[in-house]
């Protein structure tokens, strides 16, 4: 673990210019907007739960006091407990071995965990990175709480993680934007992602489509037209004693 000081005040009075970037390379300080920022430290929960936390104090915090994602909800825009503790890990600047610690955590128990850790992860990784820890977690359907300014919806974790992947603002925080999927694998950055249906291709290859004749169509139409008129021209000649005697 690395070593934590109570205040923080060096982190909060010079904005992080004296301390390291994140591996994206932006300042871990100013990824958030200031205004949120003064938000987050001004309010009740900051100064109750987030003082003197480290890695693994995070978890039992969110377990305890988690109970919904977002950023600022409310006509007063107060910070949620998860945009607190995002900007307390924005601090803390946990390893990616301890970012998998919390990833790993499975259960509806922990479920709002991973949600901060792709939340964190968006923030301050690598585009290549970013894609390689969250896509996993795209077929997780586990529901979530999101309080936003007009009031509470429901969501589901693969939808949060596909707005983590695709959008440039998420929870009140305007995120560096990130090159398309399509542009890294073109660049070799990344492997081509695997469907969990398999590869269509092989899936359409597979199926034994047999093509129609359009002209072989419209004549054997035709031939079970005559078929069927047949037996009423038949039933005709019964009926009608003069066409039968001549």
């Amino acid at each position: 673990m690395a070593n934590h000081r109570a205040d923080e005040k060096r982190f909060l009075d010079d904005r992080g210019n004296s301390g390291p970037l994140a591996p994206n390379g932006l300042n871990p300080a100013t990824i958030m907007e200031k205004p949120v920022v003064d938000r987050i430290i001004d309010c009740y929960f900051w100064k109750d739960q987030c003082f003197g936390v480290n890695e693994a104090d995070i978890v039992s915090r969110v377990v305890d006091q988690v109970h919904f994602i977002g950023g600022t909800y409310g006509d007063s825009q107060k910070p949620s407990p998860f945009l607190c503790l995002a900007f307390k890990l924005l601090q803390l600047a946990p390893s990616d071995d301890i970012l998998r610690e919390y990833l790993d955590f499975g259960g509806e128990k922990f479920k709002y965990l991973r949600a901060l850790a792709c939340f964190y992860i968006r923030m301050t990784r690598q585009a290549k990175d970013v894609y390689r820890f969250l896509e996993p977690f795209l077929p997780d359907s586990r529901k979530l709480k999101q309080k936003r300014r007009t009031g509470t919806t429901l969501t589901y974790m693969d939808q949060f993680v596909d707005d983590l992947l695709t959008k440039d603002r998420v929870c009140a925080t305007t995120l560096y934007k990130m090159p398309k999927r399509e542009i890294l694998e073109d660049l070799e950055v990344l492997e081509p992602r695997v469907s969990a249906l398999g590869d269509i291709e092989d899936l359409l290859d597979g199926e034994d489509v047999q093509e129609v004749d359009p002209d072989a169509a419209r004549e054997d139409d035709s031939d079970v037209e005559m078929s069927n008129r047949e037996p009423a021209d038949e039933r005709e000649d019964e009926r009608s004693p003069e066409r039968a005697s001549s």
